[in-house]
């Protein structure tokens, strides 16, 4: 049997999803984590998910790899080592319940927002490196295009690392992260800076 076939044998697409730190209603409704949407309208099945929002649409593999930006073969590697599935194993003992680790799922839930922060900041860095760029040599240099010039590639290789490297080094990296309230802080700018946003956009349509 195929490494799909087992996963998707294995592992539903509600149990990936809250797995890699969605919250799911009771009737199997979360916010699509692929657009903005503040109200719940990605329904999860058994075995397929879609966004009514956005139309985004597959099984727990394309979920997988949607979330973590990968190709179907390395999501499915990575739902079989965060699920602990061995491919050689019948489907029936893979099916077995786990026990839960509560300490694990904290953790993944951390790592999910780490690069969910990383992602919408490397997006802002990557409008603010174009929209701020100088015209002419004679301009003066705006802070937002200096601080993508000078942030961009080390918050790719980071949000890189949280996508592909082994666990330890992903713990290490989101205890970093989390060191004296910098994610927290950087959710918080992000937040602001999406206000303020919206704000002059209304002004402007106004």
């Amino acid at each position: 049997m195929d490494i799909f076939t087992t996963v998707k044998a294995a592992v539903t697409v509600r149990q990936a999803a809250e797995h890699y730190g969605l919250q799911v209603s009771r009737n199997g409704m979360t916010c699509c984590p692929f657009h903005d949407d503040r109200h719940p309208s990605m329904k999860l099945n058994e075995r397929y998910f879609y966004c009514f929002g956005c139309g985004a649409t597959g099984d727990v593999i394309d979920l997988v790899a949607k979330l973590f930006g990968l190709s179907s073969y390395e999501a499915a590697k990575k739902l079989a080592h965060d699920f602990g599935i061995d491919p050689g194993k019948p489907p029936a003992a893979i099916a077995l319940p786990k026990p839960e680790r509560p300490l694990l799922r904290a953790y993944r839930q951390e790592e999910v927002r780490c690069l969910r922060v990383l992602c919408d900041y490397l997006h802002l860095l990557e409008r603010w490196k174009v929209q701020y760029a100088p015209k002419t040599a004679a301009d003066t240099l705006d802070d937002r295009f200096v601080e993508a010039c000078q942030m961009l590639d080390y918050v790719e290789y980071l949000a890189d690392l949280l996508i592909a490297a082994e666990l330890e080094q992903r713990v290490k990296i989101v205890e970093m992260l989390n060191k004296d309230g910098l994610i927290a802080g950087l959710e918080e700018r992000l937040d602001r800076l999406k206000k303020e946003d919206g704000a002059y956009e209304k002004q402007n349509a106004a």
